[in-house]
């Protein structure tokens, strides 16, 4: 067999995780974990399983705790387990699975991580390899480190909540758990490091994930440097930037929506020549493409929005491409599915599930050369790894598997 017909290894092959996660902060960081071929074991408690096993969606809308989208995508790549941490003998197999793992995840409450005990000092002090990931809305210390939390709380802790919306409106929060899914981005991120650290130091760490830190750090590339050079907080502005030069914005078309941002003055003059220089463009108020920015937007874009409406979301992106003037269109999510850049990198991925058909899931954001990425495994059924894991990884006879089952412990 010559070197490229040998299978490529992955990345984080011969790693194991143990992942006590709910919902998705947790989830989805061990995912990312196993896409890059670690060894994730999922426990969820016996009967009821993770919380978004009951969130959906579900296909026809008709609830099923195996069939669950939300559950389905944020758990590929794991093999499951059941077991009840809450009795002595469950704890008693969680802490035999701990024995045989490279890092330890989780994104359990408060109350929870302090009665069983499962808190970062008292595994250090048993398990000194031990790579610890919590992830919580306000972190493992400080005044808010027992307070619960949400994708709600933790934008408006962050900041980001301030900064979205419009003017004169209520601040909204991020959409669609994207607090959790970037928290679980950056545990991910956070854990890989700490496992290289361990190559060199030979010794574990607690890599501690506050939520409301995350979407701090997404301000830092606009909002908060123009609020500390500038003393210019970064407020709701709708559908438009703050700050820029016109036109900065994201308009309606034909067939939905654009967004058109030109500042520099060559690209402006071609989007200009493209509307066939109107005779408002020789107005003085005209001609300050700041103030048309930040004082009187609305008045700006009424006109150049005539323009938009006569063409088409494809009609406007040739025309600007031709001209070399930045615009993107805003895609529905049918149009990101058969978008053609996205597929020519193969990143929508159909993996089978045999409770369901064949679905389509987001793939990998990124590509390794020597160590690819890959979907192994669906997300799994309740429980569908637990003979295999506790008989034939450790130990538990069938006897024993039977009464563990039987009491309910598993």
């Amino acid at each position: 067999m010559n070197k490229e017909s040998l299978p490529l290894p992955a990345a984080l092959e011969n790693i194991r995780v143990v992942e006590w996660g709910s919902s998705v902060s947790a989830p989805f960081c061990g995912k990312l974990l196993g896409d890059l071929g670690a060894d994730v074991i999922k426990i969820e408690p016996p009967r009821s399983g993770d919380a978004s096993r009951s969130s959906g969606p579900f296909p026809d809308k008709i609830p099923d705790p195996e069939q669950s989208g939300l559950f389905l995508f944020a758990n590929l790549n794991k093999r499951g387990i059941t077991i009840d941490l809450d009795q002595p003998k469950g704890f008693e197999l969680f802490d035999r699975l701990l024995a045989t793992a490279d890092v330890f995840l989780e994104n359990q409450p408060y109350e929870d991580i302090r009665e069983t005990g499962i808190d970062y000092h008292s595994l250090n002090r048993k398990y000194p390899n031990l790579v610890v990931t919590s992830i919580t809305p306000y972190g493992r210390t400080g005044p808010y480190s027992q307070y619960k939390g949400n994708n709600l709380t933790v934008s408006a802790l962050g900041g980001l909540s301030y900064g979205t919306g419009f003017p004169g409106r209520e601040p909204l929060q991020t959409p669609l758990h994207q607090a959790s899914y970037f928290a679980g981005v950056g545990a991910a991120f956070a854990t890989i490091v700490a496992l290289l650290g361990k190559d060199f130091t030979g010794l574990g760490q607690h890599v501690d994930i506050a939520e409301s830190q995350v979407m701090g750090t997404l301000l830092t590339g606009y909002h908060l440097p123009t609020y500390i050079y500038r003393g210019i907080p970064g407020f709701r502005s709708g559908n438009r930037m703050r700050l820029g030069l016109f036109p900065n914005c994201v308009l309606p078309c034909k067939d939905g929506y654009i967004c058109i941002d030109a500042p520099q003055l060559e690209q402006y003059q071609r989007f200009l020549t493209l509307l066939e220089n109107p005779a408002w463009t020789q107005e003085p108020r005209y001609r300050d493409r700041r103030a048309m920015s930040d004082q009187y937007p609305e008045e700006a874009e009424n006109l150049i929005a005539p323009w938009f409406m006569d063409h088409t979301k494809e009609e406007i992106l040739q025309l600007c491409l031709e001209n070399r003037i930045p615009c993107v269109p805003v895609l529905t999510f049918d149009e990101v599915l058969t978008n053609q850049q996205l597929n020519s990198r193969e990143f929508f991925q159909e993996v089978s599930h045999e409770e369901s058909k064949s679905l389509r899931y987001p793939g990998f954001p990124y590509r390794l050369s020597e160590s690819p990425p890959k979907f192994v495994r669906p997300a799994p059924h309740l429980g569908q790894h637990t003979r295999e894991i506790l008989c034939n990884e450790l130990g538990v006879t069938n006897s024993e598997y039977l009464d563990l089952s039987k009491s309910g412990i598993i």
